[in-house]
This record gives C-alpha cells, structure tokens and sequence, in this order.
C-alpha cells in the first residue's frame, strides 16, 4: 500500500516502493532458477513496537489515528508466507506482484491467530471507518450511524485509486 500511494512519509514510500520494484525485477531475473518472489504487504500490523507506541499514547500521532485495535497479528503474515510456499503452483502465479495478507487469507481460507481474517488494507471495510468515518465525524460533529457503521461492504477498491499523491488535510 505504501509503495502504491503517499503513506506516512517518504522515506516509507520509497522503501516500499522498492521493494515492490525488488519482488517484480527479481521474479524475471529468478524465474530461470525456479526462484519465486512476492512483495507481501500486511495491513496494520499489532507488532510489539506499535503496541508500545499505543501504550505510551505515540500511536494515534505516528499512525494519522488508524486503530490498532483493527491491526494484524505479527503471526497473520507468517501463516501467508507459510500457504504460498506449501503451494508451488500458486507461488509461481503470483511470483513478481503484490500479494495482500488478508486477502490471501479469504481466499485460501486461513486465519489470524484470534480467527479473523483482517479486513483488506483496500477495502471499503477498512477505508472507510479508518479514513472516510473520521473526517465526517470530525466535520459535522456527530457520529457516523450505527446502521451505516456496522454495514461497510467488504468491496476491495483497485489499486489504481491508489496511485495519486498525498491525501487532501482538513483545514
């Protein structure tokens, strides 16, 4: 997500960016050696150093205010990377693109150690209550609907919505 649109700064940026860059280059340069590579991204991720941040009241700043509480185990990418190498023939399909967690997870069927599958880092279920629901809430002074809040479709927009500049601030 952050190599795709500004994220956080740019040094994130660039670093994922690369490292989309780095799973592509390398799927053409490996495939003769059977080398298979992905650029696997996450969503937030409940690492031990993001868990201090909240403890110490750093996150919401760091974060731009996303919610933790919505993040990912650590493990979650791991049982990914575990389902991609237990299936050559998916690995090799997927060899050189952007492979997200969760959505890997609705599709092969594996879950986060509590038993949740995440929502996607590009679906209506994540943007909206983490950047969408904020925004209108902050501007109207009231609360987004319940009715509304608890019925975000789990519809995954495409990456190219992604690929603008920074996102608009409030004045």
């Amino acid at each position: 997500f952050g190599g795709k649109s500004y994220t956080f700064n740019v040094a994130y940026g660039v670093g994922k960016a690369a490292t989309d860059r780095l799973a592509l280059d390398m799927s053409y340069q490996l495939e003769k050696y059977d080398v298979d590579t992905v650029a696997l991204y996450p969503g937030i991720v409940q690492t031990e150093g993001n868990l201090e941040m909240e403890k110490r009241g750093e996150w919401d700043e760091a974060s731009g205010g996303l919610d933790l509480s919505m993040g990912e185990s650590p493990q979650f990418s791991g049982r990914a990377i575990v389902q991609l190498l237990s299936n050559p023939a998916l690995m090799q399909e997927r060899s050189g693109q952007v492979v997200v967690v969760s959505e890997l997870a609705k599709e092969l069927g594996f879950t986060d150690i509590d038993g949740s599958i995440p929502p996607s880092i590009r679906s209506l279920k994540f943007i909206l209550p983490s950047f969408v629901f904020p925004q209108i809430e902050k501007e109207s002074g009231k609360p987004v609907p319940e009715f509304i809040a608890n019925n975000i479709p789990d519809f995954l927009l495409p990456w190219r919505v992604f690929s603008g500049g920074p996102p608009p601030t409030a004045d």
